[in-house]
């Protein structure tokens, strides 16, 4: 892994992570360099998050790439040529309409040696295609894509989901005002979930790795939790009691149907049909090499402000 030029894409919520953990980790690595592609705006940016990221990134010796991913894909491909390595951090803040296989195609055109794609979520292949998140059909796209070539290797994290949203009220599971719980699907549907810092702790670790992992699927968690352990732990951390109500399958599937455009109904609908949404902690990689997590208890123990 010397001599390794390493371009990731995004510093949000998961690529801030991702560097640090990429920075400490090639810290003993001689010639190894990071960079991070950034719109000039945002590296300009006087918001006081985006400048605080982004001098962090310098005091880490980051290098600051100025660059725009909706820019022609012969922009990128001289972009990413200049790389042997490169992480994708973005998200979906694009939406559909091929963003995401515009990024593995441009990669590969720039004979980039290595590809972390965004795939930092479910298990797609589970959930097939048609299902009721349409962006996930993308998803097996670029996966079918990196797989009918050999000159890029590629490497998929599978890591649930962020552990942060199963307490957000616009995930529909939790309201902390109205003391209510939420189950998708049944209380004893399950879901993995792993914070960001925990991602960009593992992601690191498989970059690293040696022997060195390719063209594999990686498995990552840092909790496998029913919506009734999820309900059970916000009782004992409250000290109060929570209204618990269900809505069903069939419940979530009139309502997309009712409102099928709506970003968060797709997303309820994928997580209460329980379908490649959770694996076994016993079978990922932090698990293997003894790596330690942040369960969904101790997350919410540190960042909830219990009434």
């Amino acid at each position: 892994m010397e001599n390794t030029s390493i371009l990731v894409l995004g510093a949000g919520e998961l690529g801030m992570p991702v560097i640090r953990n990429m920075v400490n980790k090639s810290k003993h690595l001689s010639n190894t360099k990071i960079a991070v592609l950034l719109r000039q705006s945002t590296i300009n940016s006087t918001d006081i998050d985006k400048k605080r990221n982004i001098d962090e990134l310098k005091v880490l010796g980051v290098e600051l790439l100025a660059g725009d991913l909706t820019s022609p894909s012969s922009e990128l491909i001289q972009i990413f040529k200049e790389f042997d390595a490169v992480v994708s951090c973005t998200g979906y803040g694009s939406g559909a309409g091929g963003f995401q296989l515009k990024l593995a195609r441009a990669v590969l055109n720039a004979g980039v040696k290595r590809y972390f794609p965004w795939q930092f979520g479910v298990d797609f292949e589970v959930i097939g295609r048609g299902s009721a998140q349409d962006l996930f059909d993308e998803q097996l796209d670029v996966r079918a894509l990196l797989r009918s070539q050999k000159n890029t290797k590629w490497v998929i994290i599978s890591t649930g989901l962020f552990t942060s949203y199963l307490f957000e009220p616009f995930f529909g599971v939790l309201d902390l005002e109205t003391k209510s719980i939420t189950a998708l699907g049944s209380w004893d549907t399950a879901v993995t979930v792993t914070t960001p810092e925990d991602i960009g702790k593992l992601t690191a670790e498989i970059f690293f790795n040696e022997p060195v992992i390719e063209d594999s699927i990686v498995y990552i968690g840092g909790d496998m939790i029913t919506y009734g352990q999820l309900a059970d732990i916000t009782e004992s951390l409250s000290g109060k009691k929570f209204k618990r109500k269900v809505i069903t399958i069939s419940e979530l599937e009139n309502g997309l149907k009712n409102d099928p455009d709506n970003f968060v109904k797709k997303y309820q609908h994928i997580f209460g049909n329980g379908a490649g949404v959770s694996w076994s902690l016993d079978q990922t990689f932090n698990f293997q090499k003894g790596i330690e997590t942040m369960s969904a208890k101790q997350w919410a123990q540190l960042n909830i402000k219990w009434k």
